[in-house]
């Protein structure tokens, strides 16, 4: 596993990717990044803890609009272009990390 610094609302994080992951952890960096800037720019939600909860509830519900794609118990196979939300959860609780868990 390789590490990729990534840019995140004008924030540096170093964040752990799998070998061949590169591609796909910068599309979700950048999902996030945009969905964040959007709330943000709004200009209603300052806090950029309560910016990535509700981006991260906003990307949730896109994803659960997708058609169901595999059990639960499937989650370590996660073929790509599907995102694991524990998995992203726990990377982000990481990666913000003196600034306090997401959840």
């Amino acid at each position: 596993m390789k590490q990729m610094e990534v840019t995140i609302l004008g924030q540096s994080y170093l964040l752990g990717c799998p070998d061949g992951g590169e591609a796909a952890l910068i599309e979700a960096v950048g999902n996030v990044d945009r969905e964040m800037s959007a709330i943000r720019d709004g200009g209603k939600v300052k806090a950029r803890e309560r910016i990535a909860v509700l981006a991260a509830l906003n990307l949730a519900y896109a994803l659960a609009g997708r058609p169901a794609a595999r059990p639960a118990s499937a989650a370590s196979a996660t073929p790509a272009g599907e995102v694991d939300i524990d998995n992203l959860i726990a990377r982000l609780d990481q990666a913000l990390g003196a600034d306090g868990q997401l959840l």
